[in-house]
């Protein structure tokens, strides 16, 4: 089992992975166009996320319409707020399972529960980064596709938000603490398969020896 220094480090991995997944999928700007026009008075920025679009004018007003309809939203932003949402629920129970599974807490029994319990919330926070890096990816590749296409005007065209970077990186964090827990409960157990445990033969050699003497007490 890995040591609680480590446990810990992989635990704030997972916590700021969690608050960043919650972040973007909460921000508005996965998508960005900036539209300056002829006049820079009336910049418009235009900000798309998966549950909200937002606009943001050069003169400071700022305003955010809500996207209701579901079935009228592309399959990508459908699929991203499916798996952003799981992967939060998913990161939530692993700080919640790894609380109980680190060394550096009382809680989960002996060593060999803490490490089971360790390796359950591992899971959690890998399928939790892998459902995070699903939706930023398809995202990405979409906007990069679209921007790409010479048939679709200038104007039109929008480029990565800071909400996919942070994605990006909460996916990362997800993942290295995830791949921490699930390798710290199997560190004892490679040990033991290595170097198995001599065997004794000490009671059969002791009852040999009391055969002996019983044999010479006849004599």
């Amino acid at each position: 089992m890995a040591s609680a220094g480590l446990q810990f480090f992989a635990f704030m991995l997972a916590l700021f992975g969690a608050f960043g997944d919650i972040a973007a999928t909460l921000l508005p700007n996965w998508k960005v166009n900036a539209d300056v026009g002829s006049n820079i008075i009336t910049a418009i920025t235009q900000m798309q996320g998966l549950w909200m679009d937002c606009t943001w004018y050069s003169t400071g007003m700022f305003s955010c319409t809500l996207k209701y309809s579901v079935l009228s939203l592309p399959v990508y932003i459908q699929a991203a707020r499916t798996t952003m949402v799981l992967s939060c629920i998913l990161s939530a129970f692993g700080i919640c399972i790894t609380t109980v599974g680190m060394k550096c807490t009382k809680l989960g029994g002996d060593t060999d529960s803490k490490s089971h319990t360790c390796f359950a919330g591992g899971v959690c926070f890998v399928l939790a980064g892998i459902f995070g890096l699903v939706p930023t990816s398809w995202y990405t590749r979409e906007i990069i596709s679209n921007f790409l296409d010479q048939t679709i005007p200038e104007s039109s065209k929008d480029e990565p938000g800071g909400a996919i970077y942070i994605g990006f990186i909460s996916a990362g964090f997800l993942l290295v603490a995830g791949v921490i827990f699930c390798t710290s409960c199997f560190k004892k157990q490679q040990g033991a398969w290595i170097y198995p445990p001599k065997q004794q033969h000490f009671p059969s050699i002791q009852q040999e020896n009391n055969a002996g003497y019983n044999l010479k007490d006849y004599v």
